[in-house]
């Protein structure tokens, strides 16, 4: 785990993962780099409607980490809900977030390493919760964690970078859900503790955005009540 967890803290993704991003390639209807000014008439061209895609956003919806069960999924799998979730807005095309994958006997080993780390803040604690954050990490076949990490110096406002890592996030939940499985997405205090972080590889102006946890779903859950959309949307009018 050591050595692709350094990997990880370069920044780098994996070599599978970089193949699949394709950043930077020439697209095969136009042979231009992504990021040159188009050219064409103005005129709109025929795109495909997706009404799965449409109805997969309309009810999606999370689980709760006690009902992701096994399997996970699988290498190959990650490989390409990594890759997707990599494909989010991104301006400047800075990556200001990465992803930390916690599978496999790797869960219980990190687990382990933060009940040792919580014990040393809550010396009181009960007896009872000693294994509590290993406990936590085996309960999802496969934990990612995912990494804010904006760049100070960047034109782009570190604010819209952040924005990025959420979409990214988003974007991981959803192509779960499309794939067959189910997520959470969670922030507890491993991810928001600086040295619990540290200890999974966060490093320095970096930050936890999530842990979002995939597995099977055990269960059907009923919808939660959404937002009131007349209260949400405005339409401007100059007024």
């Amino acid at each position: 785990m050591a050595s692709s967890t350094e990997g990880q803290r370069d920044g780098h993704l994996p070599p599978d993962l970089t193949a699949a991003q394709g950043a930077g390639a020439p697209t095969a209807a136009t042979g231009r780099v992504h990021g040159a000014a188009p050219s064409h008439a103005g005129v709109a061209i025929p795109a495909p409607r997706h009404d799965d895609a449409l109805a997969l956003l309309e009810q999606r919806r999370s689980l709760p980490l006690r009902s992701l069960v096994a399997p996970g999924p699988s290498p190959e799998e990650l490989t390409r809900l990594l890759a997707i979730a990599a494909r989010v807005p991104d301006h400047g095309r800075l990556a200001p977030w990465r992803f930390i994958v916690l599978a496999g006997a790797a869960r219980a080993e990190a687990g382990d390493r933060l009940d040792a780390l919580y014990l040393t803040q809550n010396p009181d604690l009960p007896a009872a919760k000693a294994d509590m954050w290993r406990l936590y990490l085996l309960r999802a076949p496969i934990t990612v964690v995912l990494v804010s990490r904006p760049d100070p110096t960047a034109k782009v406002p570190v604010f819209n970078q952040i924005l990025s890592a959420g979409a990214a996030g988003m974007a991981l939940v959803t192509a779960a859900t499309a794939m067959g499985y189910a997520a959470q997405w969670l922030l507890k205090w491993p991810g928001r503790d600086p040295a619990a972080a540290a200890l999974l590889g966060v490093g320095v102006g970096e930050q936890v955005a999530g842990f979002i946890h995939l597995g099977s779903p055990a269960e059907r859950v009923d919808d939660r009540a959404r937002p009131d959309l007349a209260s949400l949307v405005t339409y401007w009018r100059g007024d």
